[in-house]
Order: C-alpha cells, then sequence, then structure tokens
C-alpha cells in the first residue's frame, strides 16, 4: 500500500510539472510574467491578481487557498494558484526537500553549519549555509537553509535569515548584503524594489513588507525567498525537539528557483538535475529519498566555489551560447 501511494505521489508530481510547462509557455505567448508571489494569510484567503504586462490590465484574479502556511504562487494567465512548497521544479522547502527539474523530490541533509553548492554552471554558483539541530533520538541533525551565497561575474549576494531568538511575523528577518555593502536596507512595503548600479539587470523586490523577496538577474534566474521559523507545531509534527523555551526560532528559508539559462554541464545538489543528461538514482518510490554524497558538494565557505562537482569560471567564460552574464550586469540594459 505505501508503494502504491508514493507512485500515485510520483505521478501527480510528474503531471503538475507537464501542466507548469504548458502554463509557462503559454503566459509567454501572452504577455504575462512568470509566477507572482503573494502573501497568504492563515486568518483569511486572500486574492491574487494577473496582470498582462503589455496593456496593465488584470486580466483575471482569484483566491489563494487557505492550506498553504505562509506564501502561496499565482500562475498567469490560468489563475491557478498553489502553495510555495507544493512540489514543482526548483523548490527547497524545510528539512530541505527539493523538487527537481525533473518533478522528482528529494531530501538532502547536508551537516549542521556547513555550507553546500547547490547550483553551480560556469557563470553562476549558488551556495547554500546550513543550520540544524540535533534530536537526541536521531542519527542525523535535522538541517535547514539558513543562507545563499550567489556568485555571477565578479558580484556576491548575500541571501538570508537573521538568527532571531523569538520570532515576531511583523519584524523583518531577512538579511541582504552585495559585494562591499553588507547591509541593503529594501523600504519595508510590497513592491519595493532594490537594483545596483553596478548590475542594472539584478533586482531585489519586496513581496511583502517583510519577510519575502524575489531576486531576479534579468535572462538568468528568479528566486523567490520566504524567511519563516520552526514552530512548536513544526516541531511537534516532525519530532525536531524544538520547545518555546528555546532561545533559537531556527528562522530559515523557504525558496523557489527558475533558471533561465543553464548549461547542459551545470551541477550541484539541486543544479545537476538541469543536465540533459541527468538520471535520477534515487529511489523515487521511498517515502523519503534521500541525495547522499554530501562530500562532493560541500564548499569551504559561503562563496567559495571549491566543492568537488564545481563548475563555475567566475563570468570568463565565453565558449557557451548562454548570456554572458559579465555583459548583462555591467552594460545598462534598460
Amino acid at each position: 500500500m505505501a508503494s502504491s501511494s508514493s507512485m500515485m505521489s510520483f505521478f501527480l508530481a510528474c503531471l503538475l510539472l507537464v501542466c507548469m510547462a504548458a502554463l509557462m509557455q503559454c503566459a509567454s505567448s501572452q504577455g504575462q510574467g512568470p509566477p507572482v508571489l503573494a502573501v497568504a494569510s492563515n486568518a483569511r484567503a486572500t486574492t491574487l491578481k494577473c496582470t498582462n504586462t503589455k496593456n496593465n490590465k488584470t486580466t483575471c484574479s482569484a483566491t489563494c487557498n487557505k492550506r498553504c502556511p505562509h506564501k502561496c504562487l499565482i500562475q498567469c494567465p490560468s489563475c491557478k494558484t498553489f502553495c510555495l512548497c507544493d512540489f514543482y521544479p526548483g523548490v527547497s522547502c524545510g528539512d530541505p526537500r527539493f523538487t527537481g527539474a525533473d518533478g522528482n523530490n528529494f531530501y538532502f541533509h547536508g551537516n549542521k553549519d556547513k555550507d553546500f553548492c547547490i547550483v553551480s554552471d560556469a557563470d553562476l554558483h549558488i551556495n547554500a549555509h546550513f543550520i540544524g539541530k540535533r534530536n537526541p533520538a536521531m542519527s542525523r541533525d535535522f538541517t535547514w537553509i539558513q543562507a545563499l551565497g550567489i556568485r555571477f561575474a565578479h558580484h556576491h549576494l548575500y541571501v538570508g535569515a537573521a538568527k532571531t531568538p523569538k520570532w515576531n511575523s511583523d519584524v523583518d528577518h531577512l538579511a541582504l548584503a552585495f559585494d562591499d555593502d553588507d547591509h541593503l536596507d529594501v523600504p519595508r512595503f510590497v513592491g519595493a524594489r532594490w537594483s545596483p548600479p553596478t548590475a542594472p539587470a539584478l533586482s531585489v523586490t519586496r513581496t511583502a513588507r517583510v519577510n519575502t523577496v524575489v531576486i531576479e538577474l534579468r535572462g538568468v534566474f528568479r528566486i523567490v525567498a520566504n524567511v519563516v521559523p520552526i514552530t512548536a507545531e513544526d516541531s511537534r509534527i516532525h519530532n525536531y525537539g524544538v520547545t518555546e523555551d528555546d532561545d533559537d526560532s531556527l528562522a530559515h528559508l523557504d525558496l523557489g528557483f527558475k533558471f533561465y539559462d543553464l548549461t547542459d554541464d551545470v551541477h550541484g545538489v539541486l543544479g545537476q538535475t538541469y543536465r540533459p543528461d541527468y538520471v535520477n538514482s534515487l529511489n523515487v518510490t521511498s517515502k523519503m529519498p534521500v541525495m547522499g554524497g554530501a562530500p562532493n558538494y560541500l564548499s569551504s565557505d559561503l562563496f567559495s566555489t571549491d566543492c568537488a562537482v564545481a563548475r563555475f569560471r567566475g563570468g570568463r567564460h565565453q565558449a557557451a551560447p548562454a548570456v554572458n552574464i559579465a555583459m548583462v550586469t555591467d552594460d545598462d540594459m534598460e
């Protein structure tokens, strides 16, 4: 029975992947943007809208399902809604559960207080810093992604969840830094946008007043980052061993990745699933498929490109027909 249930989950994930691909194609042809992130309230449903980018008119609206614990996405132009941590390609949530480009879900536990390369390509490298908590009844750490270190061209972008003793949803727990600016202050209102003059194709946009942003490097990637805590209820359900008396809310990032310009040689925990020759060797019928081989992805620090599977060449690679990131970030493309 368990195998049958797992196979059904696998089938549904594949079906969602096919539907998402079709919807994205339709959106492109009708002047719609990629999925739009909005806040989903637990107290009441939130109404989301699709807007035609050509005439800036609302084409349809939909109500976000109350089952979404933190955030939901609306897919335009169909106005289909789903939760940020639903199974769709490029998602990383919780005790990191990834959904690969092939639509299959897997866990990568890594190690507490270590950094791992999750995407490494010729012109793009993304490391993740893991935090964790050891439950004495377990043989491993429970882990979560606390921060991303993103390298492109000669730039360094930090996106993280600030350590927070007690969680307050009205306070912004998001930490951002870029190159020599170790504290980016993006105004706290929906739609507030930051973009550096040295990399005008890069932007950070708030989709909620606090704790949620969309980071985009035009033509290269789009990342939804949402800071969330581990609650006592989370701990009760998953046996994390977290109590209300703890002095760390274990604030971490739920993430959604969309890549537009990866090469066929991309690697990393998540990146390898985008390779055309990728073969999934995980047991997809397992209740919790786990990707091993952590030493292959271990980096010496958050911005190092020294993991065993690293592909990054610092934006100097010119052979691939992909977007030249050095040009994208240093030229005014407006």
